[in-house]
């Protein structure tokens, strides 16, 4: 297919959200709309990060409407919740932020080069194909076999610390555990489980400055970091097996800098190094190792976030694993980069990401979602909820 990002190609229809009396866009309704074109709704409501506030009033709006959740608010975070005194609480998220948007929206729909339809647009993959799925099971399963909050939250797609579901994390914890989480982050239908961890760290160099013309008597900070780079390229990653799933990890130069002037010797020279980490290694360990790799060297971490193992021995994990491959097919693989899932290993509640759309096309000016993914999504985690497949409990 080519890359092409106009959104609605010719022939398909392209509509904007609907609005309340007071202006404000407004959701179908949650339950009868097909929750394809509940995505493609929830898409045209542009929500760029720091942008949320006319969706999450759309979804809090949308969820007020449904006598059995509970609905609270906190800035641009709506959580809603089941209050059925059932033994297990699950909690299902996912961001209602995207990146900015490049001439990909409104959404519109095509068919691929196999013949598939897609949802195409922004947010389509990251991740609104999840919030849909969410937002319609939220509505139409009323009767879950277990206790369930629904958390819609802002400012994923930017610093962490703004990030929505660490503000509820710091400040509301009670509002987001339970005893598994699911986050919607696109996986392509498949789970995955856990996350690796990340490390950035910049490694320096140090020299003494001078005139080029009389380089002899500098110190290149630059050429120093020959044997930073050296090291890099002679480092072998670890796979490591954690509760089944094999991590790969990483450990790669992603930017370099140095220089004061053309016809100047450099007396610094700054590497900066990404470390992604099996969620087995601690933070500390991870930060250890890459002080051990660049032993001898300056080495400053300017940001560290633990990752979260998948928890597939846990009975709970299993039973949504039986349940949800039992209506999509495959086995669970692990999620090499961090997610939100991370935030849910802080409170001790094991997490996987399940949603709709290839994560390796989020982002991309040709954002895309099979739609068949996105009804397929809200068929298993619906069947898991009410309990209607094989595989269908939490265990014990």
């Amino acid at each position: 297919m080519s890359a092409s990002p106009t959104p609605a190609p010719p022939g398909t229809a392209a509509t904007a959200p609907a609005a309340s009396p007071a202006g404000r866009p407004t959701l179908p309704d949650l339950a009868s709309t097909d929750v394809v074109d509940l995505t493609a709704a929830v898409c045209d409501i542009a929500s760029v990060s720091g942008e949320e506030t006319a969706l999450a009033d759309a979804i809090e709006t949308a969820l007020r409407d449904r006598p059995h959740l509970e609905v609270l608010r906190d800035g641009d975070a709506v959580v809603a919740r089941t209050r059925l005194g059932r033994d297990r609480r699950v909690v299902v998220a996912g961001h209602i932020d995207t990146v900015p948007v490049k001439e990909n929206l409104p959404t519109g729909r095509r068919r691929g080069d196999d013949g598939e339809e897609e949802l195409w647009g922004r947010g389509t993959t990251d991740m609104k194909g999840g919030v849909a799925v969410a937002l319609h099971l939220a509505a139409t399963v009323t009767e879950p076999l277990w206790d369930v909050t629904w958390v819609f939250y802002d400012h994923e797609e930017v610093e962490a610390d703004l990030n929505g579901l660490g503000r509820l994390v710091r400040t509301r914890p009670d509002w987001v555990t339970g005893d598994l989480a699911v986050l919607g982050e696109p996986t392509a239908g498949g789970i995955e489980g856990g996350c690796n961890g990340t490390l950035r760290a910049e490694i320096r160099t140090h020299g003494r400055t001078a005139h080029s013309a009389r380089a002899w008597r500098g110190v290149n900070a630059v050429h120093a970091a020959g044997e930073v780079l050296a090291r890099l390229s002679r480092y072998t990653p670890a796979e490591v097996l954690v509760d089944g799933l094999v991590y790969r990890e990483g450990l790669s130069a992603v930017g370099i800098r140095g220089g004061i002037a053309t016809n100047m010797i450099p007396d610094e020279c700054v590497v900066t190094v990404n470390y992604r980490f099996a969620p087995s290694r601690t933070p500390a360990e991870a930060e250890a190792h890459v002080r051990e790799v660049f032993d001898g060297y300056d080495v400053q971490v300017t940001d560290l976030a633990p990752g979260a193992r998948p928890g597939l021995d846990d009975p709970l994990v299993a039973g949504f694993v039986a349940a949800v491959t039992a209506v999509t097919g495959g086995a669970p693989g692990p999620k090499y980069g961090w997610t939100d899932v991370a935030r849910f290993a802080e409170l001790g509640v094991p997490a996987v990401n399940f949603g709709p759309g290839d994560p390796m096309l989020a982002h991309a000016d040709d954002e895309r979602c099979p739609v068949g993914q996105i009804r397929t999504c809200a068929r298993a985690l619906g069947s898991w909820l009410a309990g209607t497949t094989d595989g269908g409990t939490m265990g014990t």
